[in-house]
């Protein structure tokens, strides 16, 4: 095979991937404040540190305290893998061809696409049954009786016309928003982060102002301090440090997706930084919301046997319509702008390098709307089962070790330097094609990290340090590579 022909056969261009316009790098630390606001600004967010304080009968310190050693790691390595991204201008899947090989890097990254694939339909559906919600508010105000007509009554895989219909127009306006390009996105996630946040302090409001004196009780009470320094909460502060990191550990390996858009390193690393002030601010409004809807509710002490931690279940308490429509929609931007930054983006571009000769933009997304409609449409009926959440969650076990294969190759390896044009179209002998495409030794690294990864999963004698399992593959793989590549 010539030069030319080899060239042609691995030419990986595409305008999607190339390196970001200069001009185009523009987005500041408030924009990074808002990404991470919208990141954490979600119904399972809200819910999973509310919940904390009920599964460890704990008080706020030790909860707050555990999210923020969480977000500090995060912080970090987001810094750390960002910055490749960040001075060269190239997504993370392009990244990956560093030392991946290019046509590793293609199918790896697959495995990004497929986990945010399936949180997309996951996702989308739980939108849908929001914005159905909205429809049936309407509709009842319309004519309390159209409801209870026979054709909305109908199921077809465990949903009716509404649901169905909720979940196309869902789809639809997602994919509407979603192609817009990056500047359009970096609009929504401000509008989003700024919405959500407003309505947060709106619900809060309303709460405080009925119920100061109860609401600051419970609150003194749930941050006594000699209880938070006892010895029986070193093991809850423990989970809670890894649950909370294992929210977010989806979003650092493909990071890079956004960081690319940053107007400097600086930039982006205050940015980054703002996400202990968001989470700040979200677990007071967490907690507040949480124990004051319990007040306003029972008009009695709290029972923390009685608390509600999911948004949708406290609004549903409240016989107030105007409440109900108003947080019905600031809980649907979050959950689409979350949407867009944890799934569709990273999801998009991993099928770009996958076929980046085929796929542009549009028909990239259109893949993945279609996949989230068969997702989405039928997981009450089939995508439910509780074998195929763990196969996504096995899946998610490859993310700590490819974090820690990309940084081991860029940082030790590499030392930094990237051949741009290469990375496209690589001539005879390129360090990046390796073998036929394919790094063995980062693949080896691979695997590796991948079995310990994911023995926390399947080893139920390690069920404790599952949460941790993302970083115990990045350091296993991480050391592995750099001992690989020496030899």
């Amino acid at each position: 095979m010539n030069q030319n022909q080899e060239s042609k056969n691995f030419q990986l261009r595409n305008w999607e991937l190339v390196s970001v316009n200069p001009n185009n790098r523009n987005w500041t630390w408030s924009d990074y404040f808002n990404y991470w606001a919208v990141s954490i600004q979600s119904v399972i967010g809200f819910s999973l540190i509310a919940s904390f304080y009920l599964l460890y009968d704990l008080n706020s310190i030790i909860v707050l305290s555990g999210c923020l050693i969480a977000v500090f790691l995060v912080f970090i390595l987001t810094n750390i893998i960002g910055k490749a991204s960040q001075s060269t201008g190239l997504p993370f899947p392009v990244i990956l061809r560093l030392s991946m090989g290019l046509n590793g890097a293609r199918y790896i990254g697959m495995l990004r696409a497929l986990v945010g694939i399936f949180m997309f339909g996951i996702q989308t559906f739980f939108i849908s049954k929001s914005l159905g919600y909205l429809f049936r508010i309407l509709l009842y105000q319309i004519d309390n009786q159209i409801l209870t007509n026979e054709y909305l009554l109908i199921f077809f895989f465990g949903l009716n016309p509404l649901d169905w219909f909720s979940l196309f127009i869902t789809l639809l306006f997602q994919l509407y928003l979603f192609t817009k390009g990056p500047e359009t996105n970096r609009i929504f996630l401000k509008f989003s982060a700024f919405f959500i946040y407003f309505g947060l302090i709106v619900f809060f409001i309303i709460i405080i102002s009925e119920n100061y004196n109860e609401l600051i009780n419970s609150l003194l009470i749930s941050t006594n301090l000699e209880n938070a320094i006892s010895k029986k909460n070193i093991l809850p502060l423990f989970y809670i440090t890894g649950t909370m990191f294992a929210y977010f550990s989806i979003l650092i390996v493909s990071y890079g997706d956004f960081s690319r858009y940053a107007k400097n390193n600086k930039e982006m690393q205050l940015g980054n930084f703002t996400l202990i002030f968001n989470l700040i601010i979200f677990s007071f409004f967490a907690i507040l919301l949480t124990l004051g809807s319990d007040i306003i509710l029972t008009k009695n002490s709290i029972s923390i046997d009685r608390l509600l931690t999911n948004p949708n279940d406290i609004i549903a308490k409240f016989n107030n319509s105007f409440l109900t429509v108003f947080s019905l929609v600031f809980i649907l931007i979050s959950m689409i702008s979350t949407n867009l930054i944890a799934n569709y983006i990273p999801s998009q571009n991993a099928l770009i390098n996958f076929l980046p000769n085929s796929l542009s933009l549009k028909k990239a997304s259109y893949i993945v709307i279609f996949l989230g409609l068969v997702i989405g449409g039928f997981w009450l009926s089939i995508f439910s089962q509780p074998s195929i959440i763990l196969i996504f969650d096995n899946l998610s076990a490859f993310f700590g070790p490819i974090f820690g294969i990309v940084i081991a190759d860029y940082y030790y390896v590499k030392k930094q330097k990237i051949n741009h044009k290469e990375l496209f179209y690589p001539k005879e002998n390129s360090e990046y094609i390796y073998s036929s495409g394919w790094n063995y030794k980062a693949i080896y690294s691979l695997i590796i990290g991948f079995i310990f990864s994911a023995s926390t999963i399947w080893n139920a004698n390690l069920s404790a340090l599952e949460s941790f399992g993302w970083i115990i593959g990045a350091i296993i793989s991480f050391i592995l590579y750099l001992l690989l590549i020496k030899k």
